[in-house]
């Protein structure tokens, strides 16, 4: 009957009774709004008119109850005595509405026919409305990939709810898969190695990603992939607008941009307010009707600390609506659905005011969580998730043989990144994240005595520690307020930490030349994304560019002889090892063959070491008098956790052993997507009883 009175309504007024430029502003239209009925024509019949509001009552108690009812209420709105005086007289002139009428009882007689049917077709399909919730388990060998600060997304779901789009790894670097709901296996999607953070076209028939310093869009029909602009690959989450233009955040700290979908360069949206304790802007998603966006603010220095704001594109300014959330989205149903803690939330919010008017309501548990919320829903009402906890993940340290042995070490369990041995091999730092906030912070031990003591304590984000060649500091990125800093300490953890030096964006330190005169270190750039710098702290200079360009540069580190630097670049299209001498001229030399991440130097400089996905590759080489590299051989396999921007292992000074991070159980078993299938229904019966 309402699907009747639509099309009615479409052929006497020559538009739609409800307008919504996609899927979801359709359904806002039809909850929220009421036809325009000035736009009927004017010698439309009364009866007709009062048929039309009968049929669209958006409460089926008030709707009219079957197709018989429709033809007795246009017979009688045909009859002269019901006509009004004016179309009365105008009768012998073809209104439109006679024009239609006999196109209508062609619908009528349709509906009625199918209705003699509906006792059969019910009987063999499901009725709609119903929750149905199963699992999709990944093959054997593959592994939902989340990164390792996972501040990013791996699944989502087309407009229609008909296509599953995810990210895993299957042995070597992580990829696109594509399911089609209606299938029973997915498929890896070409072209799309190193990617992460998908999200569909409106149409659902382009899948854009992040990849290696790129921003690209993919056809799931052809498989053509194209590149749309430069974006950092931690970059996080991206939304394509029913105007065909994405936003999206190009790093970690910084506010959202937007670009047009064929290609071209960002223009800025927002800059985080750090006056206001803004960080960066993630996560975007614009609402029905195009001229607001919903958006995740990182609030704090900690990576689990985020609010969700509203941004009016007519002011141009935004404001918070929730201080502890994170992934918001609209639902039809006039809620705001967003992550926090673990769990999934809806509170109400008036779309017209931009305001939430209600409290939140907890709706469903155990959903990976960190920075971002592990979910994605279509337009239709399916909801995919990953099932899991809140919390950064538990890890465990080992030592790895070069045959790909390992053995824990005797510490206890933790969220641990980038472990570096001392120059004398008798003590480790590393970095170890609160599971619960996220918080970073570098902690020591000895080797011989694995105890675990607080090494620094000045900041909530401290990363990427790196000894100086002598031991008697640590070299780390501080950030207290402000992007994270060059800073050191001394190396028995003593004493305050110190600043070396101050750029206006992020900088990481990953090397120490032998001499201890001269440091590497990766720099952010919103324009060149990743880039290698170095500091010679031993003149006190200033911060230099040794290679900047707009790919992504890292992962730096000198030989020991202090001539050359290995490093990763995406020039290629994915990340491969090059070899380049630090001072003078001289041509960048290849050294990975199949892609290549994560490059350390054998402490005597006569092997090269890198990751392959899973895979740790050696390359024997020569440094003198020129730089040579033999084809690279693979040492071991095993899952290990990796880093996009420095080595997340370290080497013996023998050279015989490295010390590794290990994925825990949970980690390790990110093989299920769970699926919910009409969604909405849930979602009122659980809105109703709270």
């Amino acid at each position: 009957i309402w699907a009747f009175g639509c099309v009615l309504y479409e052929m006497l007024a020559g538009k739609r009774a409800f307008e919504g430029e996609s899927v979801t502003e359709l359904i806002a239209s039809v909850l929220k709004g009421e036809p325009d009925w000035e736009g009927l024509p004017g010698d439309t019949p009364w009866g007709i008119k009062e048929l039309l509001r009968r049929c669209l009552e958006k409460d089926p108690n008030r709707r009219l109850r079957d197709s018989w009812d429709v033809r007795i209420e246009i017979e009688r709105a045909s009859e002269p005595a019901t006509l009004s005086p004016t179309v009365a007289i105008s009768a012998a002139r073809p209104a439109r509405w006679r024009l239609v009428i006999p196109w209508v009882l062609v619908m009528v007689f349709s509906l009625l026919a199918g209705f003699s049917l509906s006792g059969l077709w019910n009987r063999s399909t499901p009725k709609l409305g119903i929750v149905r919730r199963f699992s999709l388990n990944l093959p054997q060998r593959e592994r939902l990939w989340l990164g390792e600060r996972l501040e990013r997304s791996s699944v989502a779901l087309s407009p229609d709810g008909g296509r599953l789009v995810y990210v895993a790894s299957g042995g070597g670097s992580q990829q696109l898969y594509l399911r089609e709901m209606d299938e029973l296996e997915a498929r890896p999607i070409p072209g799309t190695e190193d990617a992460r953070n998908p999200f569909f076209s409106p149409d659902g028939e382009w899948v854009a990603f992040l990849t290696s310093g790129k921003l690209k869009k993919v056809s799931l029909s052809s498989g053509a992939s194209e590149t749309i602009c430069d974006a950092l690959p931690v970059s996080s989450g991206g939304s394509w607008g029913t105007d065909d233009s994405i936003l999206f955040t190009p790093t970690p700290n910084s506010g959202l941009v937007r670009v047009s979908a064929d290609g071209g360069t960002p223009s800025p949206v927002t800059n985080p307010d750090v006056t206001k304790g803004e960080f960066g802007h993630l996560y975007p998603k614009e609402l029905p009707g195009g001229k607001a966006l919903l958006f995740t603010i990182r609030t704090g220095e900690g990576w689990g600390e985020t609010g969700i704001a509203v941004l009016s594109f007519e002011t141009g300014q935004w404001r918070t609506l929730i201080k502890d959330g994170t992934c918001p989205q609209y639902l039809p149903t006039g809620h705001l659905l967003y992550g926090r803690s673990g769990g999934l939330l809806v509170v109400p919010f008036d779309l017209g005011r931009l305001q939430v008017t209600g409290p939140p309501v907890r709706i469903l548990e155990g959903i990976v969580t960190r920075v971002g919320a592990e979910f994605s829903l279509s337009e239709d009402g399916s909801l995919v998730y990953l099932p899991g906890a809140w919390g950064w993940p538990e890890r465990t340290l080992a030592w790895v043989d070069r045959q790909g042995q390992a053995v824990p070490l005797p510490v206890p369990p933790g969220s641990y990144e980038t472990p570096r041995v001392s120059p004398n091999g008798r003590r480790a730092v590393t970095v170890i994240y609160d599971r619960q906030t996220g918080d970073s912070e570098i902690w020591a031990f000895d080797l011989a005595r694995p105890l675990l003591t607080r090494f620094t304590f000045a900041a909530r984000r401290c990363w990427f520690p790196c000894w100086t060649p002598d031991g008697k500091r640590v070299t780390f990125a501080l950030a207290t307020g402000r992007a994270p800093d060059l800073s050191w300490k001394a190396g028995d953890g003593t004493g305050a930490e110190e600043r070396l030096a101050e750029m206006e964006y992020a900088q990481f330190p990953t090397s120490w030349s032998r001499d201890g005169r001269t440091l590497l270190f990766t720099n952010e750039h919103p324009e060149t994304k990743y880039d290698i710098w170095f500091l010679p702290v031993a003149d006190k200079g200033e911060p230099q560019p040794w290679l900047k360009s707009h790919f992504v540069e890292t992962a730096a580190v000198f030989s020991p002889d202090g001539r050359w630097i290995a490093y990763q670049s995406d020039e290629t299209g994915r990340f491969e090892i090059y070899v380049k001498p630090f001072l003078g001229r001289g041509r960048k030399q290849p050294v990975s063959t199949n892609g290549g991440t994560e490059p350390l130097w054998a402490p005597n400089g006569r092997e090269l070491f890198y990751r392959e996905g899973d895979k740790m590759m050696a390359v024997a080489v020569e440094a003198d008098p020129e730089f040579s590299a033999a084809r690279p051989r693979l040492l071991f396999e095993g899952r290990h956790s990796r880093s996009s921007v420095l080595a997340n292992y370290d080497i013996t000074p023998d050279g015989q052993r490295f010390l590794m991070v290990k994925p825990g159980e949970q980690e390790s078993a990110l093989t299920q997507i769970n699926v919910v299938l009409n969604w909405f229904e849930e979602l009122r019966r659980l809105t109703e009883t709270n």
